[in-house]
Formats: structure tokens, sequence, C-alpha cells
């Protein structure tokens, strides 16, 4: 948990690089390739790549719907000296519905993510190896959520520069 707190203040710190100009620059972003940035942190030491949605549905009752949403980030983060070789997280801007998963397309294959508040991630080290691969194959991600207020959330992440963005990060925390 103390890594999703890390990432959390990285997403505040982000706010200014992904435009929406609410929050400071962040200092440690070290890398941009293409859709995805990479940062780092000294301590504890991690490195991860981060990107904001290229395009965002919301809906209810499969009508699209205006809703106030917080930071969007999808996440890959390192960890030296811990099995962290690419831990994938996700924050959609606002709690999940209870009990709910997050689903990700990527070229038709669909992977699960479980829900705790704002957050949400892969259940098990293979799944993230799963996924990881998988993006680093595809073109696009696509995550389908549900919020607590019962909104519909589809969020589409360009994966152009995402593995040269792993690799860099990857590389940082060796």
């Amino acid at each position: 948990m103390t890594s999703i707190l890390v990432r959390a203040l990285g997403a505040v710190a982000l706010t200014m690089v992904f435009g929406t100009g609410h929050a400071q620059e962040s200092t440690n972003r070290v890398a941009t390739t293409t859709d995805w940035s990479v940062f780092t942190e000294a301590q504890p030491k991690e490195c991860w790549g981060v990107s904001s949605p290229k395009e965002t549905l919301n809906t209810r009752d499969g009508r699209p719907a205006s809703v106030q949403r917080g930071d969007i980030l999808l996440f890959v983060t390192f960890r030296p000296g811990n099995a962290a070789r690419g831990e994938i997280s996700f924050t959609g801007g606002y709690p999940f519905a209870p009990g709910s998963t997050v689903n990700v397309n990527i070229g038709g294959t669909t992977f699960e993510l479980f829900t705790e508040n704002d957050w949400a991630w892969p259940g098990s080290a293979e799944t993230d190896a799963a996924l990881l691969a998988a993006m680093k194959r595809g073109a696009t991600a696509v995550l389908t959520a549900r919020s607590q207020r019962g909104t519909q959330t589809q969020d589409t992440f360009s994966l152009r520069g995402f593995t040269a963005a792993m690799t860099e990060a990857e590389t940082r925390c060796k």
C-alpha cells in the first residue's frame, strides 16, 4: 500500500504534466516516450511509467453522462530488491463500486483488475506479467469500470511508446 501512496502523490504532481493544471509540475520525470512518461523516486526507490487516457466515455443507463472525475492514470511500477517487476495499477478518478472489477481489453484479450476504493490492480504476479506482455504487443488498452454511483466508464489508453517507457523505468530501477 505504501507504493500506492507514493503513486497517488505522483499522480497529483502529474496533473500539470498531463494538462489539467491543478498542481505543480513534478520534478522527478526522467523521460517521455510518445504517450508514456517515466518517473523515479529515491526513498523508497521506485520507477514507474504512467499515462492518461486518450479518450473517455461515461454512461448511465446506456446514455452518455456528464460526470466529474479526478485524475485517470494507468501505471506500471518497478522496485529493486522487491518482486515488483512491472506491477500494474489504475486509478479511474473516482471510487469504484464495492466488489466490482475493472476489465482491461488489449487486442481482444481481456484481463481483470480487482478494486479497492479508487485503485485497481491484477490479483497476481502472473496476471501482471501477462498484462505487461500484452501491453507491449498492443496498440491500445481499453479499461471498463463502474463507479460507486453506478456510472459505467470506458477509458482508452494509447500504448505508443509503452515498451520504450517500460525499458527506461526498469533500467533505472536495477
